[in-house]
């Protein structure tokens, strides 16, 4: 059953019932979750517990790339395309934060209203809230309700403001990198070290001048890295480079056919189970220090952080020690 709109019930505030109903489909039941899930709400670690038997299925996509390269638009046409082939779709959209409501601009769903009405096809924004690498804090946790609710695909698409967008390529299977010709891309690129994490490149715009020389800089590039740092094993995966219009849905099956072949590949390597385990690893590690975070940030109610620094400074203390203290007060 798909991400049903058409219940207009409001969900019930029970851990159990949401899950139930997301799992069923139901739009509102999933939107709750993830609602949650942004606002770290108390009933978060319940939520992940009754998810965790029902995530791990779907395969996830992750596209980034500079403003204005056309993420929306080509993650419309790439959406169309899953759908054509009977997949249920999930869209995170992680847009700017707002500087005034910290809250998401919304600027993907204007550009995804063709599945506006698709019950099949979940959009949700994200504010960044000011995370670095593309990405919200929450995306995790927001690609895990997605799953459990039965997604065959979650596209992730990161905020697009620069060149430190690469976290995205922990959290996907397989990263898309967007370039367009006109805009520096290539340049971009190299000083972002996005050729390192792109498992497929999309010259987007290919109508273009210059769509053909910035192909030929990719494959060049991308070619140069590899025999510098000495990967492509054999039987290692080359990233294919595909010419797209994305504003006319032109390439877009083709890009679709690229993610098939790669998750084959991940599949058959076993690269696949290596990626997902990095990933939850991550995804531990990131709870574990947030926590820490939180319990050091009421030790300085116990423990003056301006007096150890006062002792260091009059040379009664070192900081190692005075950093053995503030832990001790964990």
């Amino acid at each position: 059953m798909g991400l049903d709109r058409r219940d207009h019930r409001k969900p019930r505030g029970s851990v159990d019932e949401l899950v139930s109903r997301a799992r069923e489909g139901n739009a509102r039941a999933v939107a709750r979750l993830i609602s949650w899930v942004e606002d770290e709400a108390p009933q978060l670690r319940e939520v992940m517990a009754a998810l965790a038997p029902y995530a791990g299925h779907a395969q996830i996509v992750g596209i980034t790339g500079s403003p204005g390269v056309g993420k929306s638009t080509s993650t419309n046409a790439i959406v169309g395309e899953l759908r054509k082939a009977g997949k249920r779709v999930g869209v995170l959209a992680v847009d700017p934060s707002s500087p005034f409501s910290g809250g998401a601009l919304l600027g993907d769903r204007v550009r995804m209203q063709d599945h506006a009405l698709d019950a099949d096809v979940y959009i949700r924004s994200m504010a960044s809230r000011g995370h670095l690498g593309g990405l919200a804090w929450s995306t995790p946790q927001a690609l895990r309700v997605l799953d459990a609710a039965g997604c065959d695909v979650v596209v992730i698409e990161t905020v697009g403001v620069g060149q430190s967008e690469v976290e995205i390529a922990g959290l996907a299977d397989t990263t898309l990198v967007l370039l367009a010709p006109g805009a520096g891309d290539g340049i971009q690129a190299a000083k972002a070290g996005i050729l390192e994490i792109g498992d497929i490149y999309v010259v987007n715009k290919a109508d273009r001048e210059g769509a053909d020389q910035l192909r030929r800089d990719l494959r060049s590039m991308i070619a140069l890295g590899q025999t510098v740092s000495g990967e492509r094993p054999e039987g290692g995966w080359k990233p294919p480079i595909v010419k797209t219009e994305a504003h006319r849905g032109e390439g877009a099956a083709e890009v679709v056919s690229e993610i098939d072949r790669h998750f084959a590949w991940l599949v058959e390597s076993g690269e696949l189970e290596r990626r997902r385990t990095r990933r939850v690893r991550d995804e531990i590690e990131t709870i574990a220090v947030t926590a820490l975070r939180r319990r050091w940030d009421g030790v300085h109610a116990r423990v003056e952080l301006d007096d150890l620094a006062a002792e260091v400074l009059a040379g009664d203390s070192d900081p190692y020690t005075a950093a053995d203290t503030l832990l001790e007060n964990l």
